[in-house]
């Protein structure tokens, strides 16, 4: 069992700080992926993700075939996690999609702020006091508001939820609630399908 020494930063969050996760996955390509992007993914394997502290999204610095990187490794609704690797990233590394790639990761540091949608960053900009709480909350609060919007698997889910979204932001609340940050139990959140 791999333990993780707690610290708590200036805000009151608890980053993990000690232990680095080793393993070797495949790299794979999107069957469809957003935007046309030259991207690929790695899933975690379950012994590696269970040496994390939690099953949602975790902020990591690491290497991916000796290859320096930070990133957010994503839920994948099955109590494990996957990783977006840029083609930058994969060809820096010297791989291709298919291989097989030597990964080392720790927890680390401040949580990346998350790209806001249009649909969400349009609905902000019409409510003035919901736009002022999105600026006062964390960046990992904001990520959580985004993934809860963006889980919605119909457009009109997520219409909902970007119109509930601002109303509660407005009416003071930082933080999403009843909300499965792993997917396991909304079945909300997987990895991207692979190509074939």
């Amino acid at each position: 069992m791999v333990r993780y020494a707690l610290s708590v930063d200036k805000r009151g969050s608890m980053t993990a700080t000690s232990a680095t996760v080793r393993f070797e996955a495949k790299l794979l390509k999107p069957a469809a992926p957003e935007n046309g992007g030259a991207w690929s993914f790695l899933v975690l394997p379950k012994s590696a993700s269970s040496k994390l502290p939690g099953r949602g999204m975790q902020v990591v610095e690491g290497t991916l075939n000796g290859q320096a990187f930070r990133a957010s490794l994503e839920p994948d609704g099955r109590k494990s996690h996957w990783l977006k690797v840029p083609k930058a990233l994969r060809e820096k590394a010297g791989a291709k999609v298919g291989d097989a790639v030597a990964v080392e990761l720790r927890i680390g540091g401040e949580p990346l702020e998350a790209e806001v949608p249009p649909d969400l960053r349009r609905a902000l900009a019409a409510a003035p006091k919901a736009k002022a709480m999105w600026n006062e909350i964390t960046p990992a609060a904001r990520t959580d508001w985004i993934s809860w919007i963006t889980s919605g698997k119909k457009a009109e889910t997520r219409v909902k939820r970007v119109a509930a979204a601002c109303d509660m932001l407005a009416s003071g609340k930082k933080r999403v609630c009843c909300f499965d940050r792993s997917g396991f139990y909304s079945k909300s959140m997987c990895a991207p399908e692979a190509a074939e």
